[in-house]
């Protein structure tokens, strides 16, 4: 069942659709506030999560998003105002999240300078470093201790064995997420790998745009509460914690994709050799493997297990919601032709549908879609390519 409208008929007054319809195409780099502290895959644009809020929510409201990712959606829902929950099966994703929506004290950043900038003594390759043994015996350091990538994961250590000298966990975390980004830097999908030189001077340089970004939040972030909780969304209505904030008046979200191939947990460095190495520079724990994250494996016969956990999440997110609450998303398919009709009948079952906004339709199917610009992890996989490269904002309500 699908409903034809417009934002006006729905009263929405928030901003313009023409404001929206820019904010969904929008190819400019993430920037701004404490959006580039880490390069999570498949994040929607700061654009498009700041007009979503805008149109569907007033000050106060509740925003949801129970595939947090990165938690762009929540940056932005607390610095317009809104309180914001969201949900994550990474325990990656929750230490990211956490990070990127602490507000931090001019006190609390400048102690954070200052042990940034003494490390440059302390990255030097002839001190002997204080080897994670734990995390190594359970494999979090694999594929880094090549006689290319040693170097890097050596510095990583050196760095790491300090991180108790900051004096509260909201330094130390800070600390550990600018260490994750430039391991990132040096490590993810690289086939050369940096010099330590070029580590050290590059660590330096993201302490110091980290801690710009973290002032400007700090400055803009307003006074209400944001959580991020590691989770499954399946099963969220049963959660005193989400329960006590209310039915949410947006849940603002992007799916895994049914048949895409997305390494979310870990990285690829030279090649295909995967590291969970992440998980220990952010004192995290690895839950499984890529199908855990993906909701199954991209090669199961029609998807299966992906459209039964999708059910289920969306299920308890239309327990969670009320009349007055609207679900968007940003989602891609690897074959849409026969997985959209597919996922839009599967959030029906889930008690959703879907509303079909003709001042916010771009294509003949009277949705909006987006082109995708230079998205990397399709590469290997030339076959998805051209249909992944494109996203559709799909919105819904309770089924009535």
């Amino acid at each position: 069942m699908t409903i034809q409208m417009t934002t006006a008929d729905a009263g929405l007054k928030g901003v313009t659709a023409e404001r929206f319809l820019s904010a969904v195409s929008d190819r400019e780099p993430v920037s701004g506030l404490t959006h580039t502290f880490y390069r999570y895959p498949a994040r929607f644009s700061p654009a498009f999560a700041r007009t979503a809020i805008e149109l569907f929510t007033d000050a106060g409201d509740l925003v949801f998003d129970g595939f947090m990712g990165g938690a762009t959606s929540l940056v932005e829902a607390r610095v317009l105002g809104r309180k914001s929950i969201g949900t994550d099966v990474s325990e990656l994703a929750a230490f990211v999240g956490r990070v990127k929506t602490t507000s931090l004290s001019d006190c609390d950043l400048e102690r954070i300078a200052k042990w940034g900038n003494s490390l440059s003594e302390t990255l030097n390759l002839h001190h002997t470093a204080s080897r994670a043994r734990k995390w190594i015996s359970e494999g979090y350091q694999r594929n880094i201790n090549t006689f290319e990538t040693w170097r890097i994961r050596k510095s990583l250590e050196l760095a790491l064995s300090r991180i108790n000298e900051l004096e509260t966990m909201a330094q130390q975390e800070f600390a550990r997420c600018a260490l994750l980004n430039c391991g990132q830097w040096a490590l993810d999908c690289r086939t050369t790998i940096p010099t330590s030189r070029e580590f050290r001077v590059k660590l330096q340089s993201i302490f110091t745009e980290m801690i710009a970004g973290a002032r400007e939040y700090a400055r803009v972030a307003q006074q209400v509460d944001t959580l991020c909780i590691h989770r499954s969304v399946i099963g969220v209505e049963k959660d005193v914690t989400i329960a006590a904030q209310g039915a949410p008046r947006l849940i603002l979200l992007s799916p895994p994709y049914p048949g895409v191939y997305v390494l979310y947990h870990r990285w690829k460095v030279q090649g295909r050799r995967e590291t969970p190495a992440p998980f220990w520079i952010a004192n995290s724990l690895d839950g499984s493997g890529m199908a855990y994250y993906t909701l199954g494996d991209r090669k199961q016969q029609k998807l299966r297990r992906y459209f039964a956990e999708i059910k289920q999440a969306f299920t308890s997110l239309a327990k969670v919601a009320n009349d007055d609450s609207w679900v968007v998303q940003m989602v891609g398919f690897s074959n849409p032709s026969w997985q959209l009709p597919k996922y839009l009948k599967t959030l029906e079952q889930a008690g959703l549908t879907e509303i079909k906004f003709s001042d916010l339709a771009n294509s003949r199917d009277g949705r909006l879609w987006r082109n995708v610009p230079n998205r990397k992890w399709f590469a290997a996989y030339q076959h998805t390519a051209q249909s992944t490269a494109r996203e559709v904002v799909l919105f819904h309500k309770l089924l009535r």
